[in-house]
Parts: C-alpha cells; sequence; structure tokens
C-alpha cells in the first residue's frame, strides 16, 4: 500500500524542488542526509512519481513534480497561517524566500528600497523578484507568487490589495538634447522628436497619442521596446524621447545622464497596488513583509510620485 502524505512530507518535497537536491534540503530541515534520502522515497511511492531525477552532477524535477509544487506550497502555506494566526513572530529569526512578482516600470525603485527595509531585520529573509509574464491571479492562487506590484485594480474577488503609492508618467531625453533646455517643453516641442516607446506588447501607441490627437498633434515613434529601463538605456544614447514612471526617471537620470521632464499634456495617474491572495490574510511573516514594503515607500522617497497613506 502506498505511503500516506503528511504535512511533514509535504514539507520535505517543497525543500527539494526549492534546493534541487538531497543534500541542500537536508541542511534546509535541518535532517541527516539519510533521513531525507528516506523522505524522498516514501515520497516516491506515495505520489507514484521518481519526484527528482538525476542530471549530469545534479537533480532535475520531473514535469509532474514542477505541476504540483505551487498547490503543495499553497498548502504549507495555509497550514502556516492556521497554526500562527495573531501570534507574533520573532523577525529577526524569519527564514523564508517570498516571491514577488513586479510591473519593471517599479521595479528599478522598489526593490532597492524593499530589500534594505527587510535585510536590515530579518537576513536570513529572500525576497525572490520575478517579472511580470501574465497577471493572471492563478499564480498568487497556487502560491508560486506570494505577493504581485504593479498598475491596476484586483483581478478576482479572493485577491486583496493595497495602494502603495500614485505614479505620473515623465518625459525624458538626453542632458544635451534641444528639448532638455526646456523645464517644461510644449506639446509642439515634444513633437518635434523621434519617441521610443515601451512596451511589453509591442504597442507603439498609448494614452500620450490621444492626449496630443485631442490637440491635433501627432508624435513618431521610431522604436518601440519591451521594458523602461530599455527605453531610457536607448534615450541616454539618441536623441529620442522616452516617457516612462516619474520615479523611475529620477531615479536613473543622474546615472544615465538625462533630463526629465513634466508632461505637457495630462495623462490619467497610475495606483500601483500590492496584491495578494485572501488565504494570506492571517500569515504572520505575509502580513509582516506587506507592512515593512508600505512602510519603506512611504519613507524612501519625496517625489516621482504621491505615497498612499
Amino acid at each position: 500500500m502506498p505511503d500516506q502524505l503528511d504535512l511533514n512530507l509535504l514539507r520535505v518535497f517543497d525543500a527539494l524542488l526549492r534546493d534541487g537536491g538531497v543534500t541542500a534540503a537536508s541542511e534546509r530541515l535541518h535532517l541527516s542526509i539519510p533521513a531525507t534520502s528516506r523522505a524522498l522515497g516514501r515520497l516516491r511511492r506515495a505520489m507514484n512519481d521518481p519526484i527528482l531525477v538525476r542530471s549530469g552532477r545534479g537533480m532535475t524535477p520531473t514535469p509532474f513534480a514542477l505541476r504540483v509544487a505551487p498547490r503543495v506550497r499553497s498548502l504549507l502555506d495555509e497550514a502556516s497561517a492556521l497554526v500562527s494566526a495573531d501570534r507574533e513572530i520573532p523577525v529577526a529569526e524569519l527564514s523564508r524566500t517570498f516571491t514577488i512578482r513586479i510591473n519593471d516600470g517599479v521595479a528599478a525603485t522598489l526593490v532597492t528600497t524593499a530589500v534594505g527595509a527587510t535585510a536590515a531585520v530579518a537576513p536570513n529573509v529572500v525576497l525572490r523578484f520575478v517579472a511580470e509574464g501574465s497577471e493572471s491571479a492563478e499564480a498568487l492562487r497556487d502560491g508560486s507568487v506570494d505577493l504581485d506590484i504593479g498598475v491596476g485594480e484586483a483581478p478576482a474577488p479572493d485577491i486583496r490589495s493595497a495602494l502603495l503609492y500614485r505614479e505620473r508618467m515623465a518625459g525624458i531625453v538626453r542632458a544635451d538634447s534641444p528639448l532638455g533646455r526646456h523645464r517644461r517643453p510644449t506639446a509642439t516641442q515634444l513633437c518635434r522628436h523621434p519617441h521610443v516607446s515601451a512596451s511589453r506588447r509591442g504597442r507603439a501607441r498609448g494614452p500620450l497619442d490621444d492626449a496630443l490627437e485631442a490637440l491635433g498633434l501627432h508624435r513618431r515613434v521610431a522604436a518601440v521596446v519591451p521594458t523602461f529601463a530599455v527605453a531610457a538605456l536607448l534615450v541616454a544614447t539618441s536623441g529620442y524621447v522616452g516617457l516612462v514612471p516619474g520615479r523611475l526617471a529620477e531615479h536613473l537620470a543622474p546615472a544615465l545622464g538625462l533630463r526629465h521632464f513634466p508632461l505637457p499634456v495630462p495623462l490619467p495617474e497610475l495606483d500601483v497596488h500590492l496584491f495578494w491572495h485572501a488565504r494570506l490574510d492571517a500569515d504572520p511573516a505575509q502580513r509582516w513583509l506587506r507592512e515593512t514594503i508600505r512602510e519603506a515607500l512611504q519613507h524612501s522617497h519625496d517625489g516621482g510620485g504621491t505615497p498612499s497613506g
């Protein structure tokens, strides 16, 4: 009869998938290597799958293991929340990896703030940032992503959100650009120069084009790149005009030799939110991380956006 799964075996499974081998998993679990090997054997029998297979000098997860890993992690998070709800946690002793999906326009300024704030009080916490690929809520539901930081509203009733700050878009040009001599370029001046558009989906048109069109104006987009950071690099080495989040413009301008300026046409503010799944509301470690990120942002920046209250 196959071995029955219990919570301890699921913890072993999670450690094996995180660390990719018995030795590293045993260190994470504070078990001996033989004990971890025996647990892997029990997992293989219980799940009717090899879980990890030899690949060169290391071990590779099977497709089945990769498929169920997020669900296992989600179950462990729920179990942790169940037994630790409303309890204080020793933050300095917390040893945990949090996966955060983040918008690239936010990442350059938020990552340094978040890492610095958490490392100062929880040196064993690892923040693992991953880029947006899909805004699907499934990654939050199955536990493969702990937090999502980006623009927009909660995509489903079981996804919680908190406003981090409000952002305005800003124009950027190389410091020696003729446009850079104007503190507040006019819309007509803006349209005299070629533009670079930042879009993950390869779109050349955006809200700026609608605002210019209402004035009877048109800009020429000469390049489309996938991220704001690439757009800033291109602007720094060309005569192009770029459009990036205000905080990012302030952050990159000194290092890349850029000038940033307010746009001469009104564009809607962008609300940057923190998203998480409802099952993690009561998890003290998750709650600590959310509060730490929000407080760090409120105290780290005076301009480029309006922090939430």
